[in-house]
């Protein structure tokens, strides 16, 4: 792999606002893997990279396990491999719903911390 197209740890971190312990533990147990590495061994990641990256990113807020996110993950390549897979869709259809039922949970959190600060507001 040419090293026209990576990056480095670092700018990756700050692209992704992930920590350099984030991303090398991802490394570490396979959930993103960087595509390339330097002779001395340094990560290069790709843009592919990043954009995997950043799907977990995404993820995080919503509560989802490192396990979860594999699966995730597995299901999105899974869809990418086969567009046509009726399976595929179903199964990222029902990735969709979850995360959507994630979503409302997590609003209503926050709904009720604007209750609560609002509360501490009146004090």
């Amino acid at each position: 792999m040419g090293h026209e197209n990576t990056m480095h740890i670092g700018e990756v971190a700050e692209r992704t606002t992930l920590s350099l312990r984030t991303l090398r533990h991802y490394d570490e147990i396979g959930l993103v893997v960087p595509s390339g590495r330097t002779e001395g061994g340094f990560r290069l990641y790709t843009e592919d990279d990043i954009a995997r990256l950043m799907l977990i990113r995404r993820m995080k807020p919503l509560g989802y396990s490192l396990e979860q996110m594999r699966d995730v993950l597995a299901s999105f390549d899974a869809l990418a491999a086969d567009p046509a897979s009726e399976v595929h869709r179903r199964e990222m259809d029902a990735i969709r719903d979850a995360a959507l039922d994630r979503k409302t949970r997590l609003l209503e959190q926050v709904s009720m911390a604007d209750e609560f600060l609002a509360q501490l507001d009146e004090l």
